[in-house]
């Protein structure tokens, strides 16, 4: 399968947007081919209004995001990686998400998730139950 961080970032920007606030990511600026503005890279990373009015040409695509806008006064053409991606949220709330390595999983091997140790073990056959 393909990862699902690109779709689960159009979402959040989508709903984001939906809601009148103002999308910000969160970009590791070390990643490859990450190309942002360097003289505002702060520990390795850099957070961006990526908001309608403040982007122009922006695409949200399945391998990276693009976009124009202006630093200082400066135009900028950005490229980020969606693997650069570490999180999206609203400027006003902090209503969003952060996105794990467990996110954008590449492999074909299915993902396997321990249960909790607080659900207790359940004996016998499995059963199912209609629910209406």
């Amino acid at each position: 399968m393909s990862p699902n961080q690109p779709y689960l970032l159009r979402a959040f920007y989508e709903w984001i947007v939906d809601n009148d606030l103002t999308p910000y990511l969160v970009v590791n600026a070390n990643y490859p081919g990450t190309q942002v503005p360097q003289e505002h890279v702060q520990n390795g990373q850099i957070v961006l209004n990526v908001s309608p009015s403040s982007t122009g040409k922006m695409v949200l695509g399945n391998h990276e995001v693009t976009f124009d806008a202006r630093f200082g006064g400066v135009a900028r053409s950005l490229l980020v990686p969606c693997k650069a991606v570490l999180a999206i949220y609203a400027k006003e709330n902090g209503a969003g998400t952060v996105f794990t390595a467990e996110d954008d999983v590449d492999s074909d091997e299915p993902l396997i998730v321990e249960e909790e140790a607080s659900t207790p073990a359940k004996k016998g056959r499995p059963t199912l139950t209609v629910v209406k």
